[in-house]
């Protein structure tokens, strides 16, 4: 007899982001129009939605036009800031230059989009979704997937708390809630651990190529008035990456806020490389520069893409469930957008979910939802762009992107090569430290460039102290056996808050994890040489706490 409680809905959402609260919208609608009452519950790890939400972002309307056509006159703050400039800037280390817009293949146009915090987007659809009943459950942590005796997906399990660091029951214990239900939809974003599990159990990347990351990290900064241009939308390439590719952006949204961030692929080489000092350096670029002086950073935080692109699309459904949004990867890594496509993913695996109960079948395998979107808008954009990243990884920023943007404009006009190029995974791509330069980075000036410390403080992140570390390694010794003399411990570099050091004691090395630093954006699980860090899922509520991003 299981000590937990038991809630049992039609459909689960494991996930508050765009593509969980499109689905859970789409499905009461089908359930309102065929007056049907069936129920639907979203968890979200966050404290609230949109606490753990960051994007760029520049949205298309294409999905939300879908899924709720008067959005625009339903006071989304997404329609606050249409997008009303569009620049792309090649930076060298003194200077830059602009590609034309007429250059960029027509995909890569933002006309008809807009700009504006997708945090607050998503409070804004958790609004509507509930205001249909669908039942939402913020710092509500999901942790383990519940089985049928066959194999099928029957639900989670959420809400465990009050396990101390020793593995002990504190006086506060709670043993979760297991929510069961016919079909459970998984939208924990990138790299998401229940995710990776259920792609190992059910073999889901058997026929694809394995998936790639970047790293994306986020600041909020209020202008001077004078400088604010609502709608402008900037992205940059070049200076400062040498060693690796990538790009920056920076979007003039609503309340005289800019948002600019900086994305570095992680199949970098060179382990002496730190993408947060990269961000910190382009900032001092004089064409990010000039729109930050005078100005104040508020807010920070990182999180890792999904940039493998189409190629890299797992098989989506399996018994009982479905992987919907950035657990399965449909960001359209040349337009540095995602959120579209993973609403409309949601939206698709909701209408296979509706379909496959009201036919009376349970836990079976959704695959009218993998059809369905492999024949969808999705997989028609996605195609188009699915040699610009492998491009720019094999050949470098400035032969790769003329490369890439041959074959985009091909594509377009319907006469591309009929290749998909591959990739290969990104923690195989570190070279020994001894065989890369060193690089040095300038100390921040703490007027545009900060430390990771003062960064991660507003981010507002914060965990429980006493649970368990919720960064495990595999091997406890490896780090300062392997990591360490191999690759100058590179994890103290790549994490973009802090969490991993190693610090001196009684003469020798130790790694220490700094676990309450962690802002969730899963680079750690992604870039570790020997795969020795898995991210799982901490105590409900923790991790960063962002109003804005």
């Amino acid at each position: 007899m299981s000590e937990r409680e038991s809630m049992p809905y039609d459909v689960v959402i494991v996930g508050g982001g765009p593509a969980g609260l499109s689905a859970a919208i789409r499905f009461k609608q089908l359930a309102d129009e065929s007056g049907t009452d069936l129920s639907v519950c979203v968890l979200e790890k966050g404290s609230e939605i949109g606490a753990h939400i960051l994007s760029g972002a520049v949205v298309d309307p294409k999905a939300m036009d879908e899924l709720l056509p008067d959005w625009r006159d339903m006071g989304c703050p997404l329609a606050e800031t249409p997008v009303t400039e569009n620049h792309h800037l090649v930076l060298k280390k003194n200077g830059s230059y602009s590609i034309p817009e007429i250059a960029l293949p027509p995909l890569m146009s933002n006309d008809g989009c807009y700009t504006a915090s997708l945090g607050n987007t998503c409070r804004w659809l958790g609004e509507q979704a509930e205001g249909m009943g669908v039942e939402i459950f913020p710092g509500f942590a999901a942790s383990e997937v519940l089985y049928n005796d066959d194999g099928s997906v029957r639900g989670v399990v959420a809400g465990v708390m009050g396990i101390g660091r020793d593995g002990e029951h504190k006086p506060d214990y709670e043993p979760g809630v297991e929510l069961t239900a016919k079909y459970t939809l998984f939208a924990e974003g990138v790299r998401g651990g229940l995710s990776k599990g259920l792609k190992a159990k059910f073999d889901l990347e058997a026929d694809c190529q394995p998936q790639v990351y970047g790293i994306g990290l986020k600041e909020l900064w209020d202008i001077d008035p004078s400088k604010h241009v609502p709608g402008k939308v900037v992205h940059t390439q070049g200076w400062p990456l040498d060693e690796a590719w990538g790009g920056g952006f920076l979007y003039h949204q609503a309340d005289g806020q800019v948002a600019l961030g900086f994305v570095v692929a992680l199949s970098y080489r060179n382990p002496h490389l730190s993408p947060f000092q990269e961000f910190q350096r382009w900032k001092q670029h004089p064409e990010i520069r000039k729109y930050l002086e005078g100005g104040k950073r508020v807010a920070y935080g990182a999180r890792a893409i999904n940039e493998g692109g189409w190629q890299s699309v797992p098989k989506l459904a399996f018994p009982g469930g479905a992987l919907i949004g950035c657990s399965a990867g449909f960001v359209n890594v040349p337009r540095i957008k995602g959120t579209h496509t993973a609403q409309k993913s949601g939206m698709l695996a909701a209408e296979a979910a509706f379909e496959a109960i009201q036919a009376g079948r349970e836990y079976d395998e959704l695959s009218s939802y993998e059809s369905n979107l492999r024949g969808s808008w999705i997989a028609t954009e996605l195609k188009k762009v699915q040699n610009a990243e492998p491009c720019v990884d094999k050949f470098g920023g400035t032969w790769g992107t003329m490369l890439g943007g041959i074959d985009m404009w091909m594509r377009t006009l319907k006469i591309g090569l009929p290749i998909s190029m591959k990739h290969e995974p990104d923690y195989t791509k570190l070279w020994p430290a001894e065989a890369c330069r060193e690089i040095e980075y300038p100390k921040p000036d703490g007027v545009i460039s900060f430390d990771r410390l003062s960064s991660v403080y507003l981010s507002n992140t914060n965990h429980e102290e006493d649970q368990p570390v919720h960064l495990q390694l595999k091997d406890p010794d490896l780090p300062v056996e392997k990591n360490l003399p191999i690759y100058d411990g590179p994890s103290q570099r790549y994490c973009p808050a802090g969490v991993y050091e190693y610090v001196q004691e009684d003469g020798s090395d130790r790694f220490q994890i700094n676990a309450q630093n962690c802002v969730h954006c899963k680079t750690c699980d992604i870039k570790d040489p020997y795969q020795n860090i898995n991210w799982v899922v901490p105590e409900g509520g923790g991790g960063p706490n962002y109003p804005n991003m």
